[in-house]
């Protein structure tokens, strides 16, 4: 038992408290291109009346004592030719010991740039919850009484631009500006955890290789101080507007594969695995990934799923 409280706790540090070391403390995301709205408040689809809906969930390093697990939900739609709004819930957990909850609304502002290009600027706000029992890690010594209870709320706040066409877009953005600090002083700890601003620089593009045929690279950068730079490069293909397939890798991390289908229309499903390259990998069986996106025609204003279909 006291081993497994030892795995437990070392997953929890390597996966969300960081200490400055070499872990991104923000959830990860494979599909990432699909998943924008949570990392970026600027997002924009462009199409007013319709309305963007997903849904995330990633098991990450499974079969590993501890692993992180996270979901998210977001919804996203233009409310004018120059005005879009979203919200979007991140639920991130690690074992039964520590769980995050984060809650936002995103704002974005939308210019016209070119006949075929539009550049936007977004602001995030919202709350996170963090709970974490921590007493659960105790060993069996009786006088060890460090570890306690934490149940906090932070304030979130967000800023991102996105530059886009219909093929192409490049982020920029500080998901959260505020820091916190977890039991800084307290329970005569220093400080068990603090938690950075994260910037992400995304973007993709799609190459017409045939009437039938797309090739849609795109990447993600990730910094926060304390950890080393994460890139994530990826290379999808998409087949008659319908099936799509590729392949991705994080520096020094994972390898990954991802398909998805638009099951309908409005109905998008994917899936990505993740294998771990990193010394981690010989203590999991790699991260599973599903997706699912939903794009509603609510109020019949769309320009139409095939007038100007959404690559990303």
């Amino acid at each position: 038992m006291r081993n497994s409280f030892i795995k437990i706790f070392t997953v929890v540090c390597i996966a969300l408290f960081s200490l400055k070391g070499n872990a991104q403390q923000d959830p990860m995301y494979t599909q990432y291109m699909y998943n924008m709205s949570v990392i970026n408040p600027a997002y924009a689809i462009d199409d007013l009346g319709m309305l963007n809906v997903g849904g995330l969930y990633r098991n990450q390093w499974a079969g590993m004592d501890g692993a992180p697990e996270t979901a998210n939900f977001f919804a996203h739609t233009g409310l004018s030719e120059r005005l879009e709004a979203g919200i979007s819930i991140v639920h991130d957990e690690i074992g039964d010991i520590v769980k995050e909850n984060n809650l936002y609304a995103d704002v974005a502002y939308v210019l016209p740039v070119s006949e075929t290009s539009k550049l936007s600027f977004g602001v995030k706000a919202g709350v996170t919850f963090f709970d974490a029992d921590l007493s659960r890690l105790r060993t069996n010594d009786p006088d060890d009484d460090a570890m306690q209870n934490i149940s906090e709320a932070f304030p979130n706040f967000g800023v991102g631009a996105y530059w886009f066409g219909d093929k192409y877009y490049v982020g920029l953005s500080a998901p959260n500006i505020f820091t916190s600090k977890h039991l800084e002083n307290e329970t005569g700890l220093a400080r068990l955890g603090e938690e950075n601003i994260h910037y992400f620089l995304t973007g993709g593009y799609v190459f017409d290789l045939n009437p039938n045929l797309k090739l849609k690279p795109a990447f993600m950068a990730r910094a926060v101080e304390g950890a080393p730079l994460s890139v994530d490069i990826t290379a999808n293909v998409l087949l008659y507007n319908r099936f799509e397939a590729g392949v991705a890798y994080r520096f020094d991390e994972t390898v990954s594969g991802l398909v998805n289908f638009r099951v309908t229309p409005e109905l998008r499903i994917g899936y990505a695995y993740d294998y771990t390259t990193g010394n981690l990998g010989d203590f999991n069986d790699g991260t599973h990934e599903i997706m699912v996106l939903f794009d509603l025609d609510l109020l019949g204003l769309s320009k139409g799923y095939n007038v100007s279909p959404r690559f990303f």
